[in-house]
């Protein structure tokens, strides 16, 4: 199995111990997430350490206050590095009051730019703010990978299917009241399915009393497994050869 999406840094325990649990549960493959150049330089390390792990370089749009042609400078070297497979997380976030709209958008400009400079997928983060997300997307990065981390537009998921993007579903989607999300992680192509952790958050019911880890994203697979009708191994398959298709690892 594979994880999409993490934040090694903001997870409890070394990144040597997280790593060797999502071994043992056997995940082969992890996406470290950089959300300021601070984690970016961190999950560069991470990815340099553990032949597991690879990191995108990014600005998350909560940490976009100020962002300048200084902040995107600065992430054009991390993105260049061979064990950078994507440039983000970024977006646009009108639920949490952290960074002005101006700095989110510029930032997200920016991430667009290097991601096409660079022929790099973009992972983006979007939330409360599903309209003006993919307006941007369908306009600025069309031919671009484009990965929906943490899918939360269920109502809007053939209209990003028909852009070709690609949709990662973490723990949340099986939660009982997350019904929606699960009907979209059932109707989902399993050609254009990714998922992730995005640990240490959103840990899967089955282990929800648990502070989530790159190990948990086989419970989220069981779950749409299930949903989908198939085998687990069928699923194990598909989401390793997506993610190897769209991340290159």
């Amino acid at each position: 199995m594979i994880d999409s999406h993490t934040h090694l840094d903001s997870t409890p325990g070394t990144d040597a111990e997280i790593v060797a649990a999502a071994r043992a549960a056997g995940v082969t493959r992890i996406l470290t997430i950089g959300t300021d150049a601070e984690s970016t330089a961190r999950a560069q390390a991470a990815a340099e350490a553990h032949p597991e792990v690879w990191f995108a370089a990014g600005h998350h749009p909560n940490d976009s206050t100020g962002f300048a042609d200084a902040d995107a400078d600065a992430l054009r070297a991390p993105a260049a590095h061979l064990r950078c497979a994507a440039i983000g997380e970024t977006g646009l976030d009108d639920y949490r009051d952290y960074a002005p709209r101006a700095d989110q958008e510029r930032a997200f400009a920016a991430h667009i730019a290097l991601a096409r400079e660079l022929a790099k997928p973009l992972v983006i983060h979007t939330r409360a703010a599903d309209d003006d997300t993919i307006a941007t997307l369908a306009r600025d990065a069309a031919g671009l990978e484009v990965i929906l981390h943490c899918f939360s537009m269920p109502d809007r998921l053939e209209e990003c299917l028909d852009h070709g993007w690609w949709i990662s579903f973490a723990g949340n989607c099986t939660y009982p009241k997350a019904r929606e999300l699960a009907f979209a992680a059932e109707r989902v192509p399993l050609e254009r399915l990714l998922v992730e952790t995005d640990a240490p958050y959103l840990t899967p019911q089955a282990v929800r009393k648990e502070r989530n880890q790159p190990a948990y994203v086989v419970h989220t697979a069981r779950f749409i497994a299930e949903r989908q009708g198939l085998a687990y191994d069928e699923l194990e398959a598909a989401v390793h050869a997506n993610s190897a298709r769209v991340l290159g690892w």
